[in-house]
């Protein structure tokens, strides 16, 4: 049996108290292609494991100290890829099996023949190499899942993308809104220290929230008058609008759906399309509701009159928390601008900036404000 050329040879760990069956083992090991290194007892078959990288031990199992049991155990439990065979002189089925059962690829009995050590190695060996071909071969098919599973994601954001295009079509107010509010509403999202996978779907349903527009009436949408109480309560028909149509697509992002839902919903109750009061109302959902209504306040709404500045915003905030905002959202706004983390740009600009170190990073969003 060959199992490597000249500076590629495994090594072998020949671990015995007694000085004669190690130099056999190991003349015969050498002999296959092995480099050998050797050990009287556990202890010190533990320290050579942690200096060379073995991939196969012989091991007596009676010997002094830590017994070959013990050393089975944690070579295994420390180094899993070793190919483990255990040597023992007492005929016992019971060692035999608790052999097995801790990870040892074979079991020996003294006295044995050398060509039986070898066809045991051999096996031992052939059963490691397909161990780590599953291993590598589970390994490559998850980046492969992993990879197929980013290039879907990609397919469905670009679909979202060609939704929220199709929205600014029709609504030419909407154009860059979704953007800011996505946006704006991660800013207040890390301002409340939310998780980073969490922060990723409020962005998201940020960015799609008023995708249900598309099934609002044009005439509605760009009308500069004020808004009739028929007319506003066609526009609020959006988030359920939109909830319907985004369901089949983001059945995995159960926090987005509640955005695009709930962003409408008042702490008093009197919000659409559910009557939510309160913590019944998703968080996620309270805090694109701020976002939402800062970028309406501050961008200005042909039947809604002059845009406020961020500040004059978060007075309208700050006068509505506990009835219409979550006060804990409306207090991280405040955070973020004292902290001088979320500016304010120019409305042609169609973002808003969190500026974190002196870099603006571009926000998101829309809400209609308090009639």
């Amino acid at each position: 049996m060959s199992v490597g050329v000249a500076g590629s040879s495994p090594y072998c760990l020949v671990v015995d108290d007694e000085d004669r069956l190690r130099q056999i083992l190991t003349r015969v090991m050498r002999g296959d292609g092995f480099r050998c290194i050797e050990a009287s007892c556990g202890s010190e078959a533990m320290e050579q494991l942690r200096r060379h990288p073995v991939s196969l031990m012989l091991s007596d199992l009676r010997m002094p100290g830590m017994d070959g049991m013990e050393l089975l155990r944690r070579a295994r439990e420390q180094y899993p890829d070793i190919a483990i065979v255990m040597i023992t002189g007492a005929p016992d089925i019971e060692d035999a099996v608790n052999c097995l059962a801790n990870g040892a690829m074979d079991y020996l009995m003294k006295p044995f023949h050398l060509e039986e050590v070898r066809l045991r190695v051999a096996k031992a060996m052939d059963r490691r190499r397909l161990l780590l071909e599953n291993r590598h071969y589970q390994e490559r098919l998850r980046e492969r899942v992993v990879a197929q599973a980013s290039r879907l994601e990609e397919m469905f954001l670009a679909g979202v993308q060609a939704l929220a295009e199709a929205l600014e079509l029709k609504d030419p107010y909407t154009r860059g809104h979704s953007v800011r509010v996505s946006q704006y509403s991660s800013i207040l999202a890390r301002a409340l220290a939310l998780d980073e996978d969490v922060v990723r779907q409020i962005e998201l349903g940020g960015h799609v929230h008023d995708i249900g527009k598309i099934g609002v009436r044009e005439a509605v949408l760009n009308k500069t008058e004020p808004l009739t109480d028929e007319e506003y309560e066609h526009i609020m028909i959006h988030p359920v609008v939109g909830w319907r149509v985004l369901a089949p697509l983001l059945g995995d992002a159960p926090i987005a759906l509640n955005i695009v839902r709930s962003h409408h919903e008042r702490m008093d109750g009197r919000g659409v399309p559910d009557g939510l009061v309160g913590e019944s109302i998703p968080f996620e959902a309270r805090i694109v509701a701020v976002a939402d209504a800062i970028d309406a306040m501050t961008s200005g709404r042909p039947y809604r009159g002059n845009e406020l500045s961020l500040e004059q915003a978060l007075d309208e905030l700050r006068r509505n928390a506990g009835t219409q905002f979550d006060p804990s959202v409306v207090a991280a706004v405040e955070q973020a601008l004292q902290a001088g983390e979320l500016a304010l740009l120019p409305r042609n600009t169609g973002q808003f900036a969190a500026v974190t170190g002196g870099a603006p990073i571009g926000l998101v969003g829309e809400s209609l404000a308090p009639r």
